[in-house]
């Protein structure tokens, strides 16, 4: 931060100025962070809707579009982490089972402009398959104009395994894909929920028994109770084989969820069963909205984020040493790869702020990867607040943590007198 106070010095006029110009910095680096916890917080909520998210560019052509964003749940359903996929491309899930056809659908799909769900067989970083079902939409800036895709992912490796009713083989293509949707819902003529799946009630938070008590027009908003209610009064095939609805249910806590239904029609035992299919709107809409958000906050840092990379073993004593630094390391901290090398990571962390790291470092020890914020301590005495992510290390046989490895962003950094012990 010293720098980039020096900096600012330089191109204010006056200490009036100067002032402006840190408050805006600041203000830019508060918007960031609040702008990262919101989008951590919808990370965590999607997990029930998607198993991953994907943000590529917009080329088509070989080598192919370039990811620029993953989240955690690509790594844990592909097995490549974020480093390995940002900067790749989404063609290294793809191998001898992937279905051309397929795939030649959805560039063309992409080329001009417009969503796409299907699914194939793709490989995970070991070669193991699995079927990624996708559901890829544009990302647009203010202007309208598509910068870039987003995809939601889901692996239905065993929903595929599992199913017990056969769809029609004659179907086409896109009709296949529509009922392989995860979020689903079987209604009877009279508009009673008869099944749905785990999706749908977690989406919802009702039991199946308790589901099986409403008609369908009843988790609808007042505004659209009786639009929807008169299509069950004289029930008519047309109106739900292949209908596309943009409907607000209501959840067990009476909350409204913005949804897009597509239904189709069929017949099951003799009876007439439109299957409904649903997309969280809501979700993504927030996701699309705090990602924008997100990567204007990035912009106007300009290069005020700084990075290191490390890897951490315990000492006889147990005290966490750095066994690796990356390059990057001096350009932060003033103290030199060498001298990083074997050093306690006590001796950087703020003392008051150890017994947190500590926690941190207990949760990554336990095979789960963590998040924690934190000072650093310089080799001048001045220290700097940084957000720390940590994963582990796994031994040959993956049954033990052996190391930590992680990586740590400057965010706020201030100069201020030693509290190095």
């Amino acid at each position: 931060m010293a720098n980039i106070q020096e900096f600012l010095k330089s191109c204010s006029k006056d200490e009036e100025s100067y002032r402006k110009l840190i408050e805006f910095v600041q203000d830019i680096v508060d918007e960031r962070e609040e702008a990262k916890k919101q989008l951590n917080l919808l990370e965590s909520a999607i997990r029930s809707d998607y198993d991953s998210i994907v943000i590529t560019t917009l080329d088509l052509e070989k080598p192919g579009p370039k990811i620029v964003y993953v989240n955690d749940g690509f790594t844990r359903m592909t097995g490549y982490s974020k480093e390995e996929a940002i900067g790749n491309t989404p063609r290294i899930l793809q191998g001898p089972k992937t279905d051309r056809k397929v795939l030649d659908t959805l560039k063309k799909r992409l080329k001009e402009g417009q969503a796409f769900f299907g699914h194939t067989v793709n490989y995970r970083k070991d070669g193991s398959e699995f079927i990624n079902q996708w559901d890829i939409h544009p990302l647009t800036n203010e202007d309208g104009e598509i910068t870039h895709w987003v995809s939601y992912q889901h692996d239905i490796t065993e929903r595929k395994r599992s199913e017990k009713k056969v769809v029609d083989s004659k179907i086409e293509f896109d009709s296949l894909a529509e009922e392989s949707k995860k979020t689903l819902v079987d209604i009877d003529e009279q508009g009673n929920i008869i099944t749905s799946n785990k999706a749908f009630r977690d989406l919802i938070g009702f039991d199946d028994e308790e589901l099986k008590k409403f008609k369908i027009w009843e988790l609808l908003t007042d505004e659209q109770i009786e639009n929807f209610k008169h299509r069950f009064d004289k029930f008519k095939p047309s109106d739900f084989d292949g209908s596309s609805y943009e409907l607000k249910i209501k959840n067990s806590k009476g909350n409204f969820i913005e949804v897009k239904m597509k239904t189709r029609l069929l017949e099951i035992d003799d009876q007439k069963v439109v299957r409904a299919s649903f997309e969280n709107k809501s979700l993504q809409k927030r996701i699309m909205a705090m990602l924008n958000k997100r990567n204007e906050s990035y912009r106007n840092l300009f290069d005020t984020m700084r990075e290191f990379r490390y890897k951490l073993v315990q000492n006889d004593d147990q005290n966490f040493v750095f066994e690796y630094v990356s390059e990057t390391f001096p350009n932060i901290t003033g103290i030199s790869t060498d001298e990083a090398e074997g050093m306690l990571l006590k001796n950087l962390v703020h003392k008051d702020d150890f017994q947190k790291v500590e926690n941190h470092l207990r949760n990554v020890q336990e095979g789960k990867p963590s998040t924690e914020q934190f000072r650093i301590v310089m080799k001048d005495g001045s220290y700097s607040e940084v957000i720390d992510y940590a994963k582990p290390v796994w031994d040959a046989e993956n049954a033990s943590v052996v190391g930590i490895k992680g990586s740590t962003s400057t965010e706020i950094s201030s100069a201020k007198e030693s509290t190095k012990t």
